[in-house]
């Protein structure tokens, strides 16, 4: 038998849509905004002549990269309050989840930014008497951000992906709010078919953005 296919019902439930949407998006600006602030510091420690620093900023990066997003959530939610003694709500734990593992790749994309800078601007801005600050600042940054947008707008829509997982911790992102629609309706088939294409009218522009911040030359 032939399924008959039917979007109409899902207007009824609109609101429950919206609030996944906001969640689904305020986690990934969120998430993005805090994990380059902390990439940037992870960068800057990975970089620095400081040995011990370097050696747990490099563990920290491969910890993150290295084990699913899945795992983290989880294990952030249920083994760090026994380990801290501190209770995490779900979203807190998933904000702080989602930050650290965006901070393991920014870095890492900041830090190729900076090396990649060649050497010889270093050394004209140390001929001209610049603190390493200074030339940070005015020489390498400005040179290295051209060459990072196009991975840092790539890793952002990752972070968007990966809102996807927060359902599992019960937070009221855009896939927990399909799975209630799902129980309510019996209707999985146009459910997550609605998911789907919200998430592609989400990502969607920003992946042609980053094909072409790509596409620029000098990148």
């Amino acid at each position: 038998m032939q399924y008959q296919w039917d979007f109409g019902f899902l207007l009824q439930y609109k609101a429950l849509i919206g609030v996944g949407v906001l969640y689904t998006v305020g986690f990934t600006i969120a998430t993005a905004l805090s994990g380059l602030v902390v990439g940037c510091l992870v960068a800057l420690l990975r970089l620095s002549h400081l040995r011990a620093a370097t050696w747990v900023v490099t563990a920290f990066i491969e910890i993150f990269r290295c084990t699913p997003v899945l795992v983290q959530l989880v294990w952030c939610y249920y083994a760090l309050p026994i380990l801290t003694g501190l209770e995490l709500t779900p979203a807190t734990a998933a904000f702080l989840t989602l930050t650290l593992y965006g901070a393991s790749f920014y870095g890492e994309i900041i830090r190729g930014g900076i090396i990649s800078v060649d050497m010889g601007q270093w050394d004209a801005g140390r001929a001209l008497g610049m603190r390493r600050s200074q030339l940070m600042r005015r020489v390498v940054l400005p040179q290295a951000m051209r060459r990072m947008v196009p991975p840092l707008v790539n890793q952002t829509v990752l972070q968007l992906k990966n809102t996807s997982l927060l359902s599992v911790l019960a937070v009221p992102d855009l896939l927990y709010q399909g799975q209630l629609i799902t129980s309510a309706s019996y209707r999985p088939l146009e459910t997550y078919t609605m998911i789907a294409v919200i998430y592609f009218a989400i990502l969607f522009p920003l992946t042609r953005l980053a094909h072409r911040l790509e596409a620029r030359p000098g990148h």
